[in-house]
C-alpha cells in the first residue's frame, strides 16, 4: 500500500505540471459545455441581436432590455479503459498501460482543474470496474490509484461491451476517452451509436514492436491474451513485412471505425512525447 502512495504521487505531480503549464487552457477550449444559459439581463445597446429582447422586462421597466447568456461550463469526462493482457507490452522503456496511465492522469486533472467530473471504465474481455463521474482532487486521487493497481491477466478486449455499458450508465451527454490498442473486433457500430449521443475521442496507444519485428533469428513468442506460444523465423523478411501490415490493416481499421462515427482519433507510440502530441490534438480541436 505504501509503494502503491508513492507511486500515486509521483504521477500527480509530474501529470499536475503537465496540466498546469500547457493543458487547462487548451482542454478548456477543446472541450466545450453542454451549451448556453440564461446569466442576466441589461440594458438593450445600439447592434444588440433584437432576438435576445426581454419583452416581459421591457415592457415592465419601459426600457428595452436584452437577455445575456454564458456557457454551461460543467462537463462529464469518462475514461473508457483496455486493461486486456495486450496492454502490458513494451519494448521501448514503459508499458503501453503505464502510457495509459499517465495519459488519464492528466485528463482526470485536466478536468478537475475545470471544475469538471470525471468518471472511469476499466475493461478487458468484460467491463472490470466502474467508477460513476464525480468532482474533487480525492476522487481524481482514487481513479489515479485503481489504474495503477490494475493487475496484468491474459483476458482479450470486447470494446463492443465497454461501449454498450458506458451507454447504459451515461445518463447525460458526455467527452467519452476510449484508450486502448485496438487490438479488438465488432465495435464499428457500437461506437457509432455512442458517439450519436456523446462526444468521442479514440486515444491508440501501441509501441513500436509490434509493429517493427527485428531481424534475430528464431524468437518464442507468447500472445498476451490467447496465451498461444509460437516460433518465428524474424531473418524472413516476408514474415517481417507480413507482422508489420497486420499492425498497419488494425490501426487503419481503428481509424476507419471513428472517421464513420464522427469521432476523433489520436495515435501515440510508446517512445513519443505524448504531451506535446496531446496539446497539439487539443489546439487543434480548438480551432474547429
Amino acid at each position: 500500500m505504501e509503494e502503491l502512495i508513492k507511486k500515486v504521487r509521483k504521477i500527480e505531480i509530474k501529470t499536475r505540471r503537465l496540466t498546469r503549464n500547457l493543458f487547462t487552457g487548451g482542454y478548456h477550449s477543446a472541450f466545450k459545455g453542454r451549451g448556453m444559459s440564461f446569466s442576466e439581463v441589461r440594458q438593450y445597446q445600439f447592434g444588440d441581436d433584437v432576438r435576445d429582447i426581454d419583452w416581459n422586462v421591457t415592457a415592465r421597466t419601459g426600457d428595452p432590455h436584452i437577455k445575456i447568456y454564458e456557457e454551461e461550463r460543467e462537463l462529464t469526462v469518462m475514461l473508457l479503459v483496455d486493461v486486456s493482457g495486450s496492454s502490458f507490452f513494451g519494448m521501448s522503456g514503459q508499458w503501453k498501460q503505464e502510457l495509459i496511465t499517465e495519459i488519464c492522469a492528466l485528463l482526470a486533472f485536466s478536468a478537475d482543474s475545470n471544475n469538471d467530473k470525471v468518471g472511469l471504465l476499466l475493461f478487458s474481455d468484460q467491463p472490470e470496474l466502474y467508477i460513476a463521474p464525480k468532482k474533487g482532487r480525492q476522487h481524481t486521487l482514487r481513479i489515479i490509484r485503481e489504474l495503477l493497481n490494475v493487475q496484468q491477466t491474459d483476458r482479450g478486449t470486447n470494446m463492443a461491451a465497454a461501449i454498450q455499458f458506458t451507454r447504459n450508465v451515461l445518463k447525460k451527454r458526455s467527452v467519452c476517452f476510449l484508450l486502448s490498442d485496438f487490438w479488438a473486433e465488432g465495435y464499428d457500430i457500437p461506437l457509432r451509436t455512442l458517439a450519436r449521443r456523446h462526444d468521442c475521442v479514440g486515444i491508440h496507444c501501441w509501441d513500436a514492436r509490434e509493429r517493427d519485428l527485428p531481424d534475430v533469428g528464431l524468437l518464442h513468442t507468447r500472445d498476451a491474451e490467447s496465451g498461444q506460444n509460437t516460433w518465428l523465423d524474424t531473418h524472413d523478411p516476408v514474415l517481417r513485412r507480413a507482422y508489420a501490415q497486420r499492425f498497419d490493416v488494425n490501426r487503419d481499421n481503428a481509424i476507419l471505425a471513428f472517421q464513420r462515427a464522427g469521432a476523433d482519433f489520436l495515435s501515440l507510440q510508446t517512445s513519443e512525447s505524448y504531451a506535446s502530441a496531446l496539446l497539439h490534438f487539443f489546439e487543434k480541436r480548438a480551432k474547429k
